[in-house]
C-alpha cells in the first residue's frame, strides 16, 4: 500500500481573513475547472497526490509558502467551492480538519449513493490510509486533517496531515489510487453500471493482503520510506530566499511579462490590455495549470503571483489578484461553450516562457526583485493581515505634488 509522497512543513497559527479567502475561491474553481478541460477529473486528483505540485498550488492562490496552513486552507477551499458544482464536475471532496474528518465515513457513504460507487470500498480506503499513516508508522506525527478527494469514476487521492509538537513541525501524507497495485493481488472492473476500466476493491475477500502488507510496512524504518518517496522539506524561516527559487524560471517569466515583449506574440494578442504585473501573476497560475510535474521542484517561486497572508514575500497584490480572477473565470467560461481560444492563450504564457528558459541567464538581483514588490505593492492594493501597504519613504510626498 505505498503512499505517493510526504511533505514537511513549518507550523504556523492564525487564520486567513476574509478578504484573501474569498479571492481564494474565486481563483481555485476556474483553475479546477481549467485543469480538468486540460488533463480530466483523474488528472486533477492524481496532481493533488503530488506533494510539491500541491504545495504550488496553495502558494499561488496566496497562502504562505512554507507554512502548514497550506494543508488545511487549500482543501478547505477546494472543499467550499467544488462541493456545490461536484455532479457537474464529476468530483467530490470530503473529510477536513478536526471534526469534520471524522465526517469522512458518512460522507464517502454518501457519494457512493449518489455515483454508484462502492461506498463501502471507499470507507475501507479512507481508514486504511489513515490507520498506515497514523498507527502503523510511528514517526512521531498524529493526524488532524485528512481529506479524500474521489471521481465518479472511481479514481482517488487522500490528503492527510500529521503534527509534531515536539519539534514544531506538520508532516502531509499524499495516497493515489493509480498507486496501490499491491493493495490486492488482483484489479477488478468497477461496481458501478458501466465499464470504467480497473480499480482495486478494497471489500474483496483478498483483501486480507492489505493488512499484510500494513504488518510488512511496520518492520521498515521511517526514515527509509520516505526517503523512497516525493519528500518536499521547506525551511523554518518565513522570507523566501534566492535558494528557495529557481531563478532561471522565474526570470524566464518576469522576461515574458513585460507587456512590450508580450505584445509582440500573436498567440497572446487575447491577453492584450493586462499590464506586466497581472501577466507576472497569470504566468505563474498557467504553469500549475499545464506544467509537467518536474516544473514544481520549488514551490516558492509561486508565491511571486500573489503574495502572502504575512506579507512573505510581499503583501498580496489585490488589483492584480482580481484581474487574475476574471481573465481565469473569462476564458473558462468561454471554454464551456467551446470558444477557447483566451484558455489556449493563456496556456501559452506556460509554453512561451518555458521555451525562454532553454537561452535566459538569470542575473543575481533576487533581493531587488523582491524589494521592488514590496515597493510597489501600495500601486496594486497590496494586504496583508498587518493592514494595507504604504508607499515606501520619499514616495508619499510624490502622490501629493503629483498632477495627476
Amino acid at each position: 500500500m505505498p503512499r505517493c509522497g510526504t511533505a514537511d512543513l513549518t507550523l504556523h497559527g492564525g487564520h486567513v481573513p476574509p478578504w484573501l479567502l474569498n479571492r481564494m475561491k474565486g481563483l481555485a474553481l476556474p483553475m479546477v475547472e481549467a485543469i480538468i478541460h486540460e488533463h480530466g477529473k483523474a488528472g486533477f486528483v492524481e496532481r493533488m497526490a503530488h506533494p510539491f505540485w500541491f504545495q504550488s498550488f496553495g502558494t499561488v492562490i496566496g497562502m504562505d509558502w512554507n507554512s502548514s496552513g497550506v494543508t488545511t486552507t487549500v482543501m478547505n477551499v477546494l472543499k467550499q467551492v467544488i462541493t456545490p458544482v461536484s455532479k457537474q464536475l464529476g468530483l467530490y471532496v470530503c473529510g477536513g480538519k478536526g471534526k469534520h474528518s471524522l465526517k469522512t465515513p458518512q460522507e464517502l457513504i454518501h457519494v457512493g449513493m449518489k455515483t454508484g460507487l462502492d461506498g463501502n470500498a471507499l470507507v475501507k480506503a479512507s481508514k486504511l490510509s489513515a490507520k498506515v499513516d497514523n498507527t502503523a508508522l510511528q514517526d512521531g506525527f498524529q493526524l488532524y486533517i485528512h481529506n479524500f478527494l474521489v471521481t465518479d469514476e472511481g479514481d482517488w487521492t487522500v490528503v492527510q496531515q500529521g503534527m509534531n509538537n515536539k519539534n514544531g513541525k506538520a508532516r502531509r501524507y499524499h495516497w493515489h489510487s493509480r498507486a496501490m497495485t499491491n493493495f490486492v493481488k488482483e484489479p477488478h472492473t468497477a461496481v458501478c453500471g458501466d465499464n470504467q476500466g480497473n480499480i482495486l476493491n478494497l471489500v474483496h475477500k483478498e483483501a486480507e493482503a492489505t493488512q499484510n502488507s500494513i504488518l510488512e510496512i511496520t518492520k521498515e524504518h521511517p526514515d527509509r520510506i520516505a526517503k523512497e518517496l516525493p519528500h518536499l522539506i521547506v525551511p523554518s524561516y518565513h522570507n523566501i530566499r534566492a535558494k528557495d527559487v529557481d531563478l532561471k524560471r522565474m526570470g524566464s517569466i518576469l522576461w515574458l511579462a513585460q507587456e512590450n515583449k508580450t505584445q509582440k506574440f500573436e498567440e497572446l494578442l487575447l491577453l492584450k490590455g493586462l499590464g506586466p504585473r497581472t501577466l507576472q501573476s497569470l504566468a505563474l497560475v498557467s504553469e500549475v495549470i499545464y506544467g509537467t510535474p518536474s516544473r514544481f521542484s520549488d514551490p516558492a517561486r509561486f508565491a511571486f503571483a500573489h503574495g502572502g497572508k504575512d506579507a512573505a514575500p510581499f503583501p498580496v497584490p489585490t488589483k492584480v489578484y482580481d484581474e487574475t480572477i476574471l481573465t481565469m473565470k473569462s476564458a473558462v467560461e468561454k471554454a464551456k461553450i467551446g470558444h477557447t481560444d483566451k484558455l489556449k492563450a493563456i496556456q501559452k504564457l506556460t509554453e512561451m516562457s518555458q521555451r525562454a528558459e532553454k537561452n535566459f541567464v538569470p542575473n543575481q538581483n533576487f533581493n531587488a526583485l523582491v524589494k521592488k514588490e514590496n515597493d510597489d505593492s501600495y500601486k496594486y492594493g497590496g494586504r496583508s493581515v498587518f493592514g494595507y501597504a504604504k508607499p515606501p519613504k520619499g514616495k508619499q510626498l510624490d502622490l501629493f505634488n503629483s498632477n495627476d
